[in-house]
């Protein structure tokens, strides 16, 4: 059994409630974007461009607002060496790495439920 910890009042942990943080969290992290840098991540540091290239179809500027949702969340650090041009180096933190089991969850039920959905989805366009 999993035991779910939660730390300020109930009210900030409910996501039935349109004012809890969780709801806030849950809107801004449940995103293709943010799912897609997560996996992309995995247990690699990648600077910003190989991140780009690992997440096929991302603008640099949604690239750049994810991650900083990302990091403002505690779930990726962000690293700068201190060279010519600067390095940024970006790596799941260990809550982002605990997030990356759903997402990799999620992405599992992708593959595995795709031919059915596929199938559904013609059904209901005719």
């Amino acid at each position: 059994m999993v035991t779910k910890q939660c730390t300020g009042s109930p009210e900030d942990s409910d996501l039935r409630r349109a004012d809890s943080l969780a709801r806030e969290i849950f809107s801004d992290v449940a995103n293709k974007w943010a799912f897609l840098i997560i996996e992309a991540l995995g247990e690699r540091t990648l600077r910003f461009s190989e991140l780009r290239n690992e997440v096929e179809g991302v603008s640099h500027k949604m690239l750049t607002q994810n991650l900083r949702m990302l990091e403002r969340y505690g779930l990726v650090q962000r690293k700068v060496h201190p060279t010519v041009p600067p390095r940024v180096e970006y790596t799941l933190t260990e809550p982002g790495q605990a997030l990356r089991a759903t997402v990799d969850g999620m992405c599992g039920w992708t593959h595995q439920y795709l031919g059915h959905i596929e199938a559904a989805r013609r059904r209901f366009d005719t």
